[in-house]
């Protein structure tokens, strides 16, 4: 608890320029090597803001106030009368008091305007998390059937509650996510293109960029080998050609499509807006360029836009990465130095990744 309240101290005196130039650069280091302390950097952040905010809208009603028990009611009950000098009599007695009046207006016209922009932003962002429960009975095919572990089977098959994708970032067994699909499950297991079923557990949770991190426990489970495809650590630009893998039903299904912003919901600057269309079950999945990078994660799509999908960018991903002990991660962590993708068409592609891309079952 004491650390954390000194963390805080540090945070605020660095927000608000009272650390010195050595202080503000350590710390500054300290928060580019640790995705948490950034968090919580940019949490503050925001929390400050909204404090100076509400300070300056209490600041003008105060304003407000004082402008009205200035005016002279009694006096313009008397002006009011139907003649031309009326309006410039009363804007000359009491104009710095109607300025005041009328900024107030106008802010809170803006205010509630700006939050029922947002309210209906937010409610056409719609994750895309597959509720297996919700699967009519003339649809159940489209569930796979988990037939590897006799133990899950018996346990678990007619439990599973939500489904989604995953993706392959080590041969040992580390994958990626999103956050909201593993989000309160008691236990979850992924499957692969083959039918082959394993345990993992969630060993790194990211609410802010809706990353998860999991890790194959199953002693079934057979070390991949080489993971084909890199993480791209840059940006992308708009218009390139891009793709996805994922499991919005019972076999991998493929998108295609091109990057439409370089910035997400509301301009989040944390993902991309990409023209591709997807189902619940695709969250989780990979987001791919023309040579086979990884570029991001699909997170969610706009349901009152046709195509507009929304994935973060990979350089979470990396920082999630680097959020667990190197020891854990294993050699074999490393990517490639030259992707093994590259100069390849779309269809040898596919036929490479597959197999490291996964359908997620989560049980609470």
């Amino acid at each position: 608890m004491r650390n954390d309240i000194e963390l805080d101290a540090i945070i605020e005196d660095y927000l608000q320029g009272k650390l010195t130039a050595a202080e503000a650069e350590a710390f500054e280091k300290l928060r580019a090597n640790d995705p948490v302390i950034d968090h919580k950097v940019v949490a503050h952040k925001v929390f400050m803001d909204a404090i100076k905010q509400y300070g300056k809208v209490l600041s003008l009603k105060e304003q407000m106030d004082r402008a009205h028990a200035r005016i002279d009611v009694a006096s313009l009950s008397e002006q009011l009368k139907p003649h031309p000098s009326f309006i410039i009599n009363m804007w000359r007695k009491n104009k710095s008091a109607m300025a005041i009046a009328a900024s107030f207006i106008l802010l809170t016209i803006f205010s509630i305007y700006s939050i029922q922009h947002n309210t209906m932003q937010n409610g056409t962002y719609e994750v895309m998390r597959r509720e297996i429960t919700n699967i009519k009975n003339n649809q159940n095919k489209l569930v796979r059937t988990i037939n590897s572990s006799p133990k899950a089977e018996k346990g678990h098959i007619n439990a599973a509650k939500f489904g989604g994708t995953g993706f392959a970032l080590t041969a040992n067994g580390y994958l990626c996510t999103n956050y909201h699909v593993v989000r309160d499950a008691d236990s979850v297991y992924v499957q692969n293109n083959k039918g082959e079923s394993f345990k993992v557990k969630v060993v790194y949770r990211d609410p802010q960029y809706d990353i998860a991190i999991l890790k194959i426990t199953d002693d079934s489970f057979t070390p991949l080998s080489s993971i084909p495809y890199k993480l791209k650590k840059n940006s992308i630009g708009m218009g390139e050609n891009v793709y996805t893998l994922g499991y919005p039903k019972d076999d991998a299904v493929l998108g295609e499509g091109y990057i439409s912003s370089k910035t997400g919901h509301v301009g989040d600057t944390t993902q991309y807006q990409v023209s591709i269309p997807i189902n619940p079950g695709n969250s989780g999945g990979p987001l791919l360029d023309n040579y086979g990078n990884i570029i991001g994660v699909i997170t969610a799509k706009e349901n009152q836009v046709d195509g507009a999908t929304f994935a973060i960018k990979s350089k979470y991903i990396l920082e999630a990465l680097n959020a667990i002990p190197q020891d854990s991660l294993g050699k074999k962590a490393v990517f490639a130095k030259k992707n093994p993708l590259q100069g390849l068409n779309r269809t040898k592609q596919i036929d490479k990744i597959e197999n490291y891309v996964y359908m997620i079952k989560v049980y609470n």
